[in-house]
């Protein structure tokens, strides 16, 4: 169900809040073993919330606006009382002393959070094969990664098991899970919504946001979220509007990137895309073709600055102050083994390129280069967005791949994210919604704009998905 469903349902007393979270508690039960989204199930505290909605509402009292809606929440995103691991074993026995601001504003909104589910540890992965805690499967084919990092949270709602769920993007990680399960993933523009008690992986990259079946319930969520917090120093001094879903497409300018459609992308899938970008046009928007060479080197510049920023924000987790401990006979023994045992391959690997180009020596030939490159690319972006309202293209260059397949050749995989690392890079905000299968397998169509026009992403996403 949509959050307009389940809340027409409430209003209509056709259910109850305990009836809804019943049978999303239920379907978890029968299904989940299977795909493997949920790493707990908060049933007892969600039936409490239930009874409690239900009661209030009886009594005529107000509730919030997404009274009744269960909500997954990714496993980097900190909830009082509750186990937050970010799939690494390094916190697994960590237990979050404060909400994070983005579970505080659910709270009081009175979502209903119904569980926190798998994820790449510490957000390192596409596709959730990176967990300490177990594989993410794709509820369209469980042969099939789920992608990542929010690999679980897409999943949950794939699979049918919360109407909406929290993720966190730092390269595409909530809109490649978007893209391969089938559901929608937004990204918001940097600074639009709080980072405080978001387990950090890259903080100049990352920003957490919703995942739902449609446009229109992502920017439920997000009118909850959004905003300006104390608590990060980041987040913009005015609050962006979200859009009331008015009016057509007639005059809207596409950007259409050459680089975007060039070697690598599978032929099913331009062609997809490419089906998607012509109802535009028989709408009224218009094509335009953008040639901008920097984009070639988007994910160079992208995987030696993000992994720069991992080094310096997982170098507290040294089995002394953070994280967990593996003893030692010395100090630094003791940090080698904690950090031997407790990290998995792939942090190890990119933390190792990160502390290479962060090193005496290289940090001038590599991440000084990445960044003056990425305040290029932005500079770049920001100018094609005077002559463009959004940029589109496919989110993903393939479909969902099979378990196992990208796991001897890492970069393989970081390929996966050559579309999406842009948005982060440039602070953009982004959207992937469904625009069509290739052999029964998602595809996801990219809409991007310039920073702080969240609004016109998501109005241009929902037009789309009112087409039918």
């Amino acid at each position: 169900m949509t959050i307009k469903e389940i809340q027409a349902h409430l209003k209509d007393g056709s259910m109850t809040t305990r009836d809804v979270v019943d049978g999303y508690l239920a379907r978890i039960e029968a299904e989940d073993a299977a795909i493997g989204a949920f790493l707990e199930v908060f049933a007892a505290d969600a039936r409490l919330a239930a009874d409690e909605q239900d009661a209030r509402r009886k009594r005529g009292e107000a509730l919030g606006p997404l009274a009744g809606v269960p909500i997954a929440i990714k496993d980097n995103i900190v909830m009082k009382g509750k186990t937050a691991t970010a799939g690494s074993l390094m916190l697994e026995d960590y237990v979050g002393s404060y909400d994070a601001t983005v579970i505080e504003r659910l709270k009081a909104a009175d979502a209903i959070l119904i569980g926190r589910v798998n994820c790449d540890e510490f957000g390192c992965g596409s596709s959730t094969e990176h967990s300490a805690y177990g594989v993410t499967k794709n509820p369209v084919d469980p042969t099939r990664v789920p992608g990542g990092s929010s690999g679980g949270s897409a999943a949950a709602v794939a699979a049918g098991f919360a109407p909406v769920s929290l993720g966190s993007d730092t390269g595409g990680s909530v809109r490649l899970p978007a893209a391969f399960c089938g559901v929608t993933g937004f990204k918001p523009s940097y600074g639009t919504v709080s980072r405080s008690g978001l387990i950090a992986y890259a903080s100049s990259f990352e920003q957490i946001g919703p995942l739902a079946t449609t446009v229109e319930d992502a920017a439920v969520v997000m009118r909850v979220i959004q905003g300006v917090d104390p608590k990060d120093g980041t987040t913009r001094q005015t609050e962006i509007a979200v859009p009331a879903f008015a009016g057509g497409v007639e005059g809207l300018r596409i950007g259409v990137p050459k680089q975007f459609f060039a070697a690598g992308l599978d032929a099913p899938i331009k062609a997809a895309v490419q089906q998607a970008l012509d109802r535009f046009v028989d709408a009224g928007a218009e094509l335009v073709s953008v040639d901008l060479p920097i984009l070639e080197h988007a994910l160079a510049m992208y995987y030696i600055s993000v992994t720069a920023e991992l080094s310096s924000n997982l170098n507290r987790y040294d089995g002394l102050q953070y994280g967990s401990s593996v003893a030692g006979e010395t100090v630094e023994a003791q940090v080698r083994a904690t950090r031997t045992q407790k990290f998995g391959e792939e942090v190890k690997r990119r933390l190792l390129l990160g502390t290479y180009v962060l090193s005496a020596g290289y940090k001038d030939a590599y991440y000084k280069k990445a960044a003056q490159a990425r305040q290029e690319l932005t500079r770049t972006l920001e100018e094609t967005f005077t002559n463009v309202d959004v940029l589109m293209g496919p989110t993903a260059p393939t479909v969902a791949w099979s378990f196992g397949m990208k796991s001897d050749d890492p970069v393989t995989m970081y390929l996966a994210d050559i579309y999406t690392v842009v948005a982060n890079l440039a602070g953009l905000p982004a959207l992937s919604i469904p625009c069509g299968d290739v052999d029964g397998l998602p595809v996801g169509l990219q809409i991007m704009a310039a920073a702080g026009q969240d609004a016109r992403v998501l109005d241009t996403g929902h037009w789309y998905q009112q087409q039918g």
